[in-house]
């Protein structure tokens, strides 16, 4: 009987321990199952949203170019030839000359005006000739007579040369021969034949004492 009892014994406790060693692995399995699988972290960058910068913060935009004024070049095509070749003055100051009165054409008269919207005769003829950079002083008619020189018989109908009409009252810029440009007082500024009302009326001819105003003649000047 003994026997048989140690017999149970010691089958029981050899399956226990059988059985101890085949249940462990998947207890091990089953924690190991259990454990957290580490996943790779990405990190996300977060940009700051971009702000618009205020405007007196704003790095100025660099300059290209310095902007400055450009006198237009001289179109010697749109000059008459014979005013090219019946002036007192050279091609440039005669091209110069012209070209401003053609601009001023039309503007009406008022007296004591010298532009840029209306002109009485005198200063019609300053501002005529000071496009020119010829440089005189602003004045009347008749005080424009006084300050200017006699012209030869050669020069009276030469383009740029002065004609004074009714008593020094009046002034125009003589174009050749056949007539004059000026500032009527009925008409603005216009371009009126000689023939008729106005050779009556003729009291002389005279010429500009010329003073340019470019600077390269002022230097001269000023070294003499």
């Amino acid at each position: 009987m003994k026997n048989f009892l140690l017999a149970c014994l010691f089958s029981f406790s050899f399956v226990n321990i059988v059985s101890s060693q085949a249940i462990r692995p998947r207890i091990v399995e089953t924690i190991e199952a259990k454990r957290p699988i580490e996943v790779p972290v990405t990190k996300t960058l977060i940009t700051q949203p971009k702000v618009n910068q205020p405007v007196e913060n704003r790095p100025m935009i660099s300059k290209t170019a310095d902007v400055k004024p450009v006198s237009s070049p001289v179109n010697f095509d749109l000059v008459p030839k014979d005013i090219l070749k019946n002036s007192l003055f050279d091609s440039y100051t005669t091209s110069l000359l012209f070209s401003s009165i053609q601009t001023k054409l039309g503007f009406p008269y008022r007296y004591g005006s010298e532009g840029p919207d209306s002109y009485d005769c005198s200063g019609f003829i300053w501002s005529v000739f000071q496009s020119a950079g010829i440089d005189f002083e602003r004045t009347s008619a008749k005080k424009l007579w006084i300050i200017s020189e006699p012209v030869s018989e050669e020069e009276k109908y030469k383009f740029g040369t002065l004609v004074f009409f009714n008593r020094l009252g009046h002034v125009g810029i003589v174009v050749n021969e056949k007539g004059f440009y000026h500032a009527s007082r009925t008409k603005g500024i216009v371009y009126s034949p000689f023939a008729g009302y106005w050779e009556k009326r003729i009291v002389g001819f005279r010429k500009l004492n010329l003073r340019t105003t470019e600077p390269e003649k002022e230097k001269a000047d000023l070294i003499r």
